[in-house]
């Protein structure tokens, strides 16, 4: 297993980690399996999502925010109710098929570390699984 450390410098922020995934898959050895990307956190989460037009990771944080404010009725004393509910909604994983020791992404896919509870250090586990 790799851990990957992700800093955001956002409150909410997609950070796009697929270079750093590629390269946990390489130094596994492993050339055919699954590899799971996995956010260790209940206030982040994992989406695998366009990585060639920026606007498209704007938009997407834009809507998210839309849809779960920072600021409702919530209950939570920490105050960060929107990042757990946010991370519930995209999800703490992505399983990504490895071929050839690579990951099989489309044209224009990237794997992103959402992050919700921002700024922090954070780290991303990568496991990988041979066939």
């Amino acid at each position: 297993m790799t851990g990957i450390e992700v800093v955001s410098r956002q409150q909410v922020e997609l950070i796009e980690v697929t270079r750093e995934v590629r390269q946990a898959i390489r130094d596994s050895g492993i050339r055919s399996g699954l590899a799971v990307v996995f956010a260790a956190h209940t206030t982040a989460a994992v989406t695998i999502n366009e990585n060639a037009d920026p606007d498209v990771v704007r938009d997407l944080t834009m809507e998210l925010n839309k849809i779960v404010p920072f600021q409702d009725d919530y209950r939570h004393g920490e105050g960060n109710s929107a990042a757990h509910i946010k991370s519930s909604l995209v999800g703490a994983s992505e399983t990504l098929i490895v071929e050839n020791g690579e990951p099989l992404l489309g044209t224009w896919q990237g794997v992103y570390f959402c992050e919700f509870d921002g700024p922090r250090r954070r780290k991303l586990l990568v496991q990988v699984i041979g066939a």
